[in-house]
């Protein structure tokens, strides 16, 4: 199956919420908004892209996890655990989840690589709580869409733990609740497997998969076959990052 494009929707443009500090160093009660028109900036998902294959593509001889050889190896926390890099990957994806799985009570994945991914959704999607309501408390008169809600964020041990409460999944925790897998990379798709059948064993129903890479080498057909129907998307894939890669090197 090809690769499923995204398309991004038209969008109003982005709100910047910019604080001003008085003399006792907390912030004012109301927030100046200002708006940022899309065209002055480079969009969240073409930035994220530049990033991944600056800090986190590489080219060379690699064994994969998997036992596979490749020529070329990404490694996303370099990416995820960078400070943009976290903020631009935690906006790319809940704008994804808000599409095509709207409304999860939770986020997760598989440790590590779901770690920083599971920590930026969920902070992000408090943000748009918050400046939704900001918003809202700037112009009372006007009429506004719903606050978006909480996405709260939960991982998956590799094994359950054999000391305290032997849990194999932290954080968010809550039987029927819809929730969004998320993963870095995905090749096999054996990690992202993993992490939704342990979501599906704590009683939790599994509403969409994303992952940052698709690698083109046979995870998705072996994660969509697990998935019930849930849409699993990929933000790129590992041609797009390749190519993104090369450009920069050309630029140098």
């Amino acid at each position: 199956m090809a690769p499923q494009k995204l398309k991004s929707k038209a969008k109003t443009p982005a709100m910047k919420t910019l604080h001003t500090f008085d003399r006792g160093g907390e912030p004012p009660l109301q927030s100046r908004i200002e708006p940022i028109m899309p065209e002055t900036k480079i969009d969240n998902r073409t930035a994220l892209l530049n990033l991944i294959a600056i800090l986190s593509f590489k080219l060379g001889d690699f064994t994969l996890a998997s036992g596979k050889k490749s020529d070329y190896y990404i490694d996303c926390r370099t990416t995820t655990l960078h400070a943009e890099g976290g903020r631009l990957s935690g906006l790319v994806l809940y704008d994804l989840i808000q599409e095509h799985a709207p409304n999860p009570e939770a986020v997760g994945g598989l440790t590590m690589g779901a770690d920083p991914l599971v920590s930026n959704i969920a902070s992000a999607s408090a943000w748009a709580a918050y400046e939704h309501s900001e918003i809202i408390n700037l112009f009372p008169d006007e009429s506004h869409d719903p606050i978006p809600t909480l996405i709260h964020g939960f991982l998956v041990r590799k094994a359950e733990k054999t000391h305290g409460t032997g849990r194999k999944i932290e954080g968010f925790l809550k039987k029927n609740a819809n929730v969004v897998i998320v993963d870095d990379v995905c090749t096999t798709g054996g990690s992202t497997i993993t992490a939704i059948e342990a979501a599906r064993e704590a009683g939790m129903h599994v509403a969409g998969v994303l992952c940052l890479v698709d690698r083109e080498q046979g995870g998705r057909a072996n994660i969509e076959a697990v998935c019930n129907g849930a849409p699993f998307l990929a933000v790129y894939t590992a041609t797009e990052v390749r190519a993104a890669h090369v450009a920069q090197q050309k630029k140098k």
